[in-house]
């Protein structure tokens, strides 16, 4: 889009000029660029094209070149070397240079699908970080948001089949979808029936472009994707709603106490099974002033050490917020990632997210001090 600086109004039929003469038209800074990169190969070209031109008359006119004796060797095979270095730092360079663009252009585009979230939402104070198991991704597999909406703040931590680059796709589909049905729909299983849907429209376009008689068969089947996902509602006095689609229970931190959230089994991932025909949100009770919420992946969990044990994310948490009266989601998600890599003795093999949330309202209700109880609570397979 090209964007005209608001200013004098111009006669019709003429064209602007700067100094560098009456008949240079101003071209907007994007066409400029686009008119520059033509120069930019030529010289990019023309220097090898140089060097090489003075290595090849070095050898066929200069008189020190056409003679045997080893000092004139030695000075010729000098100058071979001293064009061949400068070929090769050159090529070197232009491809650091290109590799750079391409890098901020993909960053760009990576923060773009899971942008930062905000320090603070509605009374919540808030700190997420995703690790990617592919080197030089952003992003994987994971997802993540939190939006205040009239229903109340709705937050999605979702985890795609497969990590890294190749599940940004997936991601992005539901990260949409998610961004656009917390505020159209009034209650949390119609936002959830419409992440079920944009995944179905995803996978089937996929299934399209990877058909097996336009090419050989993809690494990863359509029809073995799915998405996990959890589905929380926080209303303004606290009370916590959930829809869990096969992931983990996120934990509680109350004090120095570190729980489950709940321990209800959760339905089955997004994808392989459709969505039963009633569902009821499940209440876990109220997220009181002072208390925290820690989503994460399976892959803070599947992480393991050098003798295949796995990382105690529960143990973390706890180390994290001993001995300290105030929980800094900042501090937590910290020393969790420190602990995690530590553990793992590097990057982790899945991608990792973690996103906290520390309720900092005032106290506007008399919830009193003891927490209600999960609705039926049940054994999990989390844990």
């Amino acid at each position: 889009m090209i964007r005209i600086k608001a200013g004098a109004p111009r006669r019709a039929g003429r064209a602007r000029t700067d100094s560098r003469g009456p008949g240079h038209r101003c071209l907007p800074g994007w066409l400029r660029t686009s008119a520059r990169r033509p120069l930019r190969r030529a010289i990019s070209l023309g220097l090898p094209t140089a060097w090489g031109a003075v290595a090849i008359t070095y050898k066929l006119v200069c008189p020190l070149a056409q003679q045997n004796g080893l000092g004139a060797r030695v000075v010729t095979s000098a100058v071979f070397f001293a064009v061949g270095t400068g070929l090769i730092l050159h090529v070197r360079r232009t491809l650091l240079r290109e590799l750079r663009q391409a890098r901020q252009a993909a960053g760009a585009a990576q923060r773009v699908l899971l942008r930062p979230l905000p320090p603070r939402v509605e009374g919540l104070n808030i700190a997420a970080a995703q690790l990617s198991a592919d080197r030089g991704a952003i992003i994987g597999g994971d997802l993540y948001e939190v939006v205040a909406t009239e229903h109340g703040v709705r937050v999605v931590m979702g985890d795609v089949r497969g990590h890294g680059l190749g599940a940004i796709g997936t991601a992005a589909a539901v990260l949409g979808s998610f961004r656009e049905a917390v505020h159209d729909e009034a209650q949390l299983d119609g936002v959830l029936r419409r992440l079920e849907r944009a995944l179905a429209r995803h996978l089937r376009e996929r299934a399209r472009a990877e058909h097996p008689s336009a090419g050989p068969a993809p690494d990863n089947p359509v029809a073995e994707e799915f998405v996990t996902v959890l589905l929380l509602e926080i209303g303004r006095d606290g009370e916590v709603r959930a829809l869990n689609c096969g992931h983990p229970w996120p934990y509680l931190l109350s004090g120095t106490r570190v729980e489950q959230l709940a321990r209800a089994d959760p339905l089955p991932p997004l994808g392989p099974f459709p969505l039963p025909a009633e569902l009821p949100a499940l209440h876990c009770g109220h997220l009181l002033p002072g208390e925290a919420l820690v989503l994460h992946t399976d892959g803070a969990e599947d992480a393991r050490d050098a003798c295949g044990r796995f990382f105690s994310l529960s143990e973390a948490l706890s180390r994290a917020v001993h001995g300290s009266p105030v929980v800094a989601p900042q501090v937590v998600l910290g020393s969790v990632f420190t602990a995690l890599l530590r553990h793992a003795g590097g990057t982790p093999a899945d991608d990792v997210a973690l996103l906290v949330l520390h309720n900092d309202r005032q106290v506007r209700h008399a919830l009193g001090n003891a927490r209600p109880a999960t609705t039926n609570p049940q054994p999990t397979t989390h844990g």
